[in-house]
Parts: C-alpha cells; structure tokens; sequence
C-alpha cells in the first residue's frame, strides 16, 4: 500500500500542476470555457458568467496548489480532501458534457492538448483512481522536508501561482499555443490539405413501406426501397479534418476582403472582439498608435464582432478614424487574449503580438511606402456595365444622355481587388450606367 500511495501522490501531483499551470498560463482562455459550461446549453446556470475569469483563476491557482501540496506532504488530510471533491465534480462535468454532447474540448489542457468529451471523462476516471488510493491510505504521505521549509514551499506555491496567473492577465499568456501565435501564418492555418481525412457520415432513412415504418442506413447514397419517403437523419461517425484556424474573416458589410488584407505587409490589426467591453486604458493609446503606424507607412485596420453604431462611436470618443471590419467574436476572443490587442501582419504572417499594456513594445520602425506609377502615367483600364451587364465604352458613350437615370464610377481600391481576383481582369476602375425604365 505504501507504494502504492507513492507512485499515485507522484503522478497525482505532477499531473495536477501541469495541467493546473497550463490553464494557468491563459485563465481568460479557461474562462471562455467555463463560460461556455455555464450556459443555458450546458449546465444553464449563466448568473455565473459574470465571474467566470474569477472562477477560473481560484480553480487553476488552486489546482496549481493542491499538487504543490501533494508533493511535498504539506497538510495531507486538507490535500487529499481538496483533491477528491475536485475531481469528483469534474469527473461529474465531463461526464455530462461528453454523454448529453454539450462541449467538444473541456479546455483541461487549455490549448496545449485538445482532448476530446470522452477522453477527457476517462481521465478524470483514471485519475479519481489515484486519489481514492491517496485517500485510503492518506496515513503514507509524509512530509518530505522538516515543518517550516515545507510550510515556505507551500506558500511560495501558492504566491508564485497567484502571481504568473496576475501577470499574464495583465499582458499575454508566456507561452501561446494558439493558431495565431507570433511566426504562425493565419492563412495557412485555414487551409485544409487536399489529403486531409474527410468526415464518415451515417445517414438513416425512414420509409413507409406497406404500412410499416422502415429505417434504413447508408453512407449516404439513396436507399433503393419502393415505399413512401418520410425522413433522415444523420450522425457523424468520425469527425473529418478540423484546419487550426475556423471563423476568422475580415469583413465590410458588402464584401469579404479577408484574402485582400492576408495578403498585405505591414498591416496592424486592433482586435477588439466587443467595443462595448473595449478596456478605457488600452483604447485611449489607440490614437497614438494609429498616428505611429501611418507615419511610418503602415496600413491600419481594426477587427471587432460589435455593430456600426459602436465602431462610431469609438471612433469619436478616442479621436481615432481607422476602418473597423467585422469578425466572429468567439475568432477574436482566440486571437489574441486583450481586449483591444494588437497584430502585425505581414503576407498573413503573426510578426508582432501584444497586449494594449505592452503597446510601448510594438517595435514599428519606418518601412518604404510601395512604389507605384504616378496617376498620368498609368493605363485606365475601365469595366462598364449597363443596368447589371457588361458592356463596353463605345456602347455606353452611344447612349441618349436621356434615358439615364444615374451613372456610378467606382474607383475603390478593395472592391477592385476583389472583384479583379473572382474575374481574373486588371480593371483600374468600373462605371456602371442604369438607364432609366420606359
């Protein structure tokens, strides 16, 4: 038994403070989580949310902790207890999660190890093992040093804890294992490889055939059955290829220009995924920021989940007149953990990341402005389109100056990109005449 309690309290302990310090090094990312588990979908207690970052630095602090504890004998019946309640409880949730499907990744490994419902539940199962050992044979565990050094290791445990998990609220986890870490290219993290496995659906048919209900499984394909069609329904048996970058977009609200700006150097992107939560502090350094980044030829943007009437009124308030795109906000919260924060992009490449108080950080240091022909010495190259069909110019300058009812010249340098990209032409500009109805 003796041993037995010592290899459970060595692997109960280690895994307790690598899992605990993982989470540790982003508490707002596991309070996403659990804001998620305290949804109306999951376990419909939302008069949490509010305190769910609070939550989740008390249960990873405590996490941390307890297998700093653990390790070094430090108030084995206080330990043993702690570590019991908290892994029945989990167990609890994952068991929940993974058997009614609510959460696809219990976040207990943050995004260093994405398990999935079940996995995580036959964790928690293993680990309750180990704890049950240490609990029922708790007299074992010893101190391994005299009182007073094991008592400052426990509270040397405890403020070092408290403090990492302060310090990287205030700035950005230390380590970032997310897809838009700083070297990571955010459009290669969206593509998917042509060899990439593709999701195994069952598909279950429901027929009446003579008065009798049916039901019939395929993969996919219609069933060859003389009866009366009624339904289908269909469960994913093996989840396809996931890419490590989904619902991020930088959009207008005409147009999708997410390639366009991928594809741009020196692009500095504010993300802010709520303007109405934006932090006052970090937004009041906005304005020096973007007065910086077009000094020194950089292009800058902001990428928010919040409507017009917010990004105006932002704007005003801080004296700002960047573009605000759209994003998912749930793609922002995962970008970068600040609200706002900020991105240097170039060709979609992460080359600077930092919270709004490490802005001082962001190193911007002048870059040449691309070179482009004067505006005489370029070729016009023009698209023209009469009432929605192309047309050419000679057509449009044949028409009776009468029968127009409005002439429309669209010089916008994003809307020609894109819409020379989707055709495949070098248009410099696209005139659109609608001729009034007879």
């Amino acid at each position: 038994m003796k041993a037995l309690v010592a290899i459970s309290r060595i692997v109960v302990g280690v895994l307790f403070i690598f899992s605990g310090f993982i989470k540790l090094n982003d508490p707002l990312g596991f309070s996403y989580k659990l804001q998620e588990y305290f949804s109306p979908d999951v376990l419909n207690i939302p008069f949490l949310e509010p305190y769910a970052l609070l939550i989740s630095v008390f249960v990873v602090v405590f996490e941390v902790v307890l297998g700093v504890f653990l390790l070094i004998g430090y108030k084995p019946k206080f330990t043993v207890w702690s570590l019991l309640l908290m892994i029945v409880f989990f167990t609890f949730l994952t068991f929940y999660a993974a058997y009614f499907e609510k959460v696809k990744d219990c976040g207990c490994f943050g995004d260093f190890i994405k398990l999935k419902p079940w996995e995580t539940f036959w964790k928690d199962v293993v680990l309750l093992v180990f704890i049950l050992v240490l609990f029922f044979g708790v007299k074992h565990i010893k101190p391994v040093f005299s009182k007073l050094p094991t008592t400052i290791l426990a509270l040397l445990g405890f403020i070092l804890s408290l403090w990492f998990g302060y310090h990287v609220l205030m700035h950005l986890p230390a380590i970032d294992f997310r897809a838009y870490a700083i070297g990571k290219n955010i459009k290669a993290g969206m593509s998917i490889p042509e060899d990439a496995p593709k999701p195994i659906q069952e598909y279950s048919w429901k027929f009446n055939i003579n008065g009798e209900e049916k039901i019939i499984t395929t993969n996919g394909s219609y069933p060859s059955v003389e009866g009366e069609f009624i339904g289908v329904e269909t469960k994913v048996i093996q989840e396809g290829y996931t890419p490590p970058v989904v619902d991020f977009s930088i959009e207008s609200e005409d147009d999708n220009l997410t390639d366009y700006f991928l594809e741009q150097d020196n692009l500095i992107l504010v993300v802010s995924y709520s303007l109405e939560k934006i932090e006052r502090d970090g937004a009041l350094k906005l304005k020096a920021l973007q007065d910086q980044a077009r000094q020194n030829n950089y292009k800058i943007i902001g990428l928010t989940a919040s409507g017009e009437e917010a990004k105006n009124r932002i704007n005003e308030a801080y004296n700002i007149d960047f573009e605000w795109y759209l994003c998912d906000e749930k793609a922002l919260k995962t970008v970068v953990r600040s609200n706002p924060g900020i991105l240097e992009l170039d060709s979609g490449t992460v080359k600077q990341k930092v919270h709004w108080n490490d802005l001082e950080d962001l190193e911007l240091p002048k870059v040449e402005p691309k070179i482009s022909s004067p505006k005489k010495f370029q070729q016009e190259n023009i698209a023209y389109f009469i009432n929605g069909e192309a047309s050419t110019k000679e057509a449009v300058e044949a028409l009776d100056s009468n029968s127009i009812e409005s002439v429309n010249v669209n010089k916008n340098e994003i809307t020609l990109k894109e819409y020379n990209v989707e055709n495949n032409t070098s248009y410099t500009s696209i005139i659109q005449v609608k001729l009034k109805e007879n």
